[in-house]
């Protein structure tokens, strides 16, 4: 029996109630602020939904698959890789208390075969993050770090 499982996973104590934590990864407004530069709608249960990171000039298509109102957000995005090769998003939301919420995102869907696996899991880490990062300054101080554009300024 074939058990592999390679996943991505960053996670993060955030100091803003889970509503407001939740709200910002579904509201594109929002999350233009610390992440993408333009989101096509807000995040729904079967919607696709496009993202655009417009200083690299590309974006991503994502297919919402779940989502539970402040505790989950569930969706598929291309790899990257083949035409039909797609990861599964998980990022989940617990409210410690009435101002904290912990996230916790995992990519799943990592191809065990590919020659650079590692590096793909790896950097995918590395950017939830800067993703969970930058969210965190955004809602707990309202400044923008800049973390998606400056991690890779020379795409």
């Amino acid at each position: 029996m074939d058990t592999f499982k390679a996943v991505a996973k960053s996670e993060m104590l955030i100091r803003t109630p889970v509503s407001e934590v939740f709200e910002s990864f579904i509201d594109p407004k929002i999350t233009s602020e610390f992440w993408f530069t333009q989101g096509s709608d807000r995040l729904e249960t079967g919607k696709k939904i496009e993202w655009k990171w417009e200083q690299f000039g590309i974006s991503a298509t994502i297919s919402v698959t779940e989502i539970k109102q402040n505790e989950l957000i569930r969706y598929q995005w291309h790899s990257g890789e083949g035409d039909t090769d797609y990861r599964n998003v998980e990022i989940s939301f617990e409210s410690k208390s009435d101002e904290t919420t912990f996230v916790q995102v995992v990519e799943s869907g990592f191809d065990k075969n590919d020659d650079h696996l590692i590096e793909q899991v790896a950097g995918q880490t590395e950017g939830w993050a800067l993703v969970l990062s930058a969210s965190k300054a955004w809602l707990e101080h309202g400044i923008n770090l800049n973390l998606i554009s400056d991690h890779k300024p020379e795409i």
